[in-house]
């Protein structure tokens, strides 16, 4: 009896206390184990990465650059945030009583970090793949591409790239399995549960938003694409469906021109939407200045005349042959190249890049249209086709991404643009130093060095006033003997129209159409040639001077301005006009040709050019 008294108390282990003492050791065991595996893969998983980033993409220079940043995508961000991510989750091993509390606070402030570097990686995946498939079918390339993969890392097998650059989608697919196996070996009553339940149900939120952004971005790829489209695929595309789609939109946007039906309006994105409109017609304007900079700087630069015979002795002439033989050797078209380089190709790639928001901006517009239809049926009868419910989830993926992505890409493109145009104004200011530089020692030997500024000044009004009126003279004796003004016949019919007009309004607003003119426009005129108009405005309501609003007598609308002359009236005509009877011979009303538009010279700049040509 003693000896089994003595063995009782040995026996407590099974007792109720002693089991859950057993089962408290076995759960901090497994929840140890499991924090351990996190931070020895997570360390693994870097490890894998910086490989990838360092070692592998160095040794495949031999595919373009475009292939790489594909490839890897922003491997480099990535590597970032992990490697802080790594260091503060093995300083929780100092901490180990409330080490699973402060990795699942850990989880929580790394969130929107990981969300954000993880959907950009994932979003380029299928991308990256079609590459690696494009390397399969190129045999040399392939094995090439696979030694180097096997040299750095044995493991990857046969796989190649496609191991490589799927570790980082199964790595933060794997965190919320991770985070849940701790959180199953941890006490329900312990603190660090609820922060635990928290951190993996953020990370399952991580997972589902790089989903939801991966299909927005294949939504978004497959619009941009049908906007790159040739004419004939996009024929080749219409059929019996589409043709449906596009009747069914054009009903909804006319139901909704008449009143019939509500307009969904998005003010966000509206506002949005203008923006990138005008950042995209800034562009456009600016790419259009640069091109005829350019094509002026062309022109300048075929235009030599230090190399004619200038018939001017000595001096200064010399010295300006010299400089500009070396200036158009060198500095011109140095500047022209660099003009090219860092002005007009960041201009059109920036142009290019804008093209694709603006094509889904435009397919977002006949996805909405399907949106409101499917809206309104669901309304009706409370039920849609699977068709009808992708449409639905497609205007949602697609307004969702141009709402979230748009003020980025406003802000980024304003600043592209801003780059672009300081650029301008360094390479302008650095070919004025270079000018100056070279010409600094021919203009020490110009005759009039040793004048002030003012004194120099005054001398060039002068020479310019001496030639102003050289020029004056030469067009007064040129006009002298300018042949008389063409006489365009009235129509049959038309004396009493333009009698009719110079009673109203008078010789100096008459003006006759030189050719036919088919108007295109609401408020545009239909005229035959000859026929004769009265001035009413020259400029449209935009403020257009190419346009003119004319009175023919019985309509008024607008004319292009380039197709009207003026109409010249002879001295007798005005009895005719006082008399308001129609002529007895048409010949008495005769054009005047309009004079030939001035382009907008500055005159100090004329005046200056007429002196250079004089001398």
């Amino acid at each position: 009896m003693a000896e089994h008294g003595t063995d009782e108390p040995s026996s407590s282990t099974g007792s109720p206390d002693g089991e859950g003492r057993d089962s408290g050791d076995r759960l901090l065991l497994h929840q140890r184990l499991a924090v351990r595996e996190l931070i020895d893969t997570e360390a693994s998983y870097l490890h894998m990465l910086q490989l990838c980033a360092s070692d592998i993409r160095s040794r495949l220079q031999q595919l373009p650059q475009g292939d790489l940043d594909v490839l890897f995508s922003n491997i480099d961000d990535v590597i970032e945030v992990n490697s802080k991510f790594l260091h503060d989750l093995q300083e929780t091993a100092s901490r180990e009583d409330e080490q699973v509390h402060s990795i699942g606070n850990l989880f929580l402030e790394f969130q929107e970090e990981l969300e954000r570097v993880y959907k950009v990686y994932c979003a380029s995946y299928d991308q990256a793949l079609l590459l690696v498939e494009t390397y399969r079918k190129e045999p040399e390339l392939q094995r090439e591409i696979q030694g180097i993969i096997e040299a750095a890392v044995p493991q990857a097998g046969p796989s190649g790239l496609s191991f490589l650059l799927v570790i980082p989608l199964q790595r933060i697919t794997k965190y919320p399995l991770l985070l849940q196996k701790i959180l199953e070996n941890t006490d329900p009553d312990a603190s660090a549960y609820p922060v635990l339940q928290r951190a993996a149900s953020a990370l399952q939120d991580v997972n589902a938003n790089i989903n939801e952004y991966k299909r927005r971005k294949e939504v978004a790829s497959k619009y941009t694409k049908v906007g790159q489209l040739t004419l004939r695929e996009r024929l080749a595309r219409i059929n019996t469906h589409t043709l449906s789609k596009k009747t069914t939109r054009l009903s909804q946007l006319l139901k909704q021109e008449a009143g019939l039906v509500p307009r969904t309006e998005d003010k966000e994105f509206d506002y949005l939407e203008e923006r990138l409109h005008w950042v995209s017609l800034c562009v456009t304007e600016t790419k259009n200045n640069v091109a005829v900079y350019l094509a002026n700087l062309e022109a300048f630069l075929r235009f030599r005349p230090q190399e004619s015979e200038l018939d001017i002795p000595g001096g200064p002439v010399v010295q300006y042959c010299s400089l500009m033989g070396d200036l158009q050797l060198q500095a011109f078209p140095d500047f022209k190249q660099r003009l090219e380089d860092l002005v007009w190709q960041p201009l059109c790639s920036l142009a290019k890049a804008l093209s694709g928001p603006q094509n889904l901006v435009k397919k977002r517009l006949d996805k909405l249209l399907d949106f409101e239809r499917v809206e309104e049926k669901l309304l009706e009868v409370g039920s849609v086709t699977y068709e009808e419910q992708e449409a639905r989830h497609t205007y949602q993926a697609l307004n969702s991404l141009l709402v979230a992505e748009l003020p980025q890409l406003n802000q980024l493109a304003m600043r592209w643009l801003g780059q672009i145009l300081h650029t301008f104004v360094d390479l302008q200011r650095d070919l004025a130093k270079q000018v100056l530089q070279r010409a600094e020692g021919s203009l020490a030997q110009l005759p009039h060095h040793h004048l002030s500024e003012p004194a120099f000044r005054e001398l060039v009004e002068d020479v310019l006033g001496q030639t102003g009126h050289q020029l004056r003279s030469f067009q007064e004796n040129f006009e002298k003997v300018l042949p008389p003004p063409t006489v365009q016949l009235l129509l049959p019919g038309a004396e009493r129209q333009v009698q009719a007009l110079l009673s109203r309004y008078g010789p100096e607003k008459l003006y006759q159409v030189t050719s036919n003119i088919s108007g295109a426009g609401t408020l545009d005129l239909t005229l035959l040639r000859g026929q004769i108009v009265a001035l009413l405005q020259n400029k449209d309501t935009k403020g257009n001077s190419s346009r003119w609003l004319v009175d023919t007598g019985g309509h008024r609308g607008y004319v292009p301005a380039g197709k009207l002359e003026l109409y010249r009236v002879i001295p007798g005509q005005e009895e005719v006009k006082e008399q308001v009877q129609p002529p007895k011979d048409s010949h008495h009303l005769t054009p005047e040709p309009s004079p030939a538009p001035v382009p907008s010279v500055p005159t100090v700049t004329q005046e200056l050019a007429s002196a250079a040509g004089i001398r």
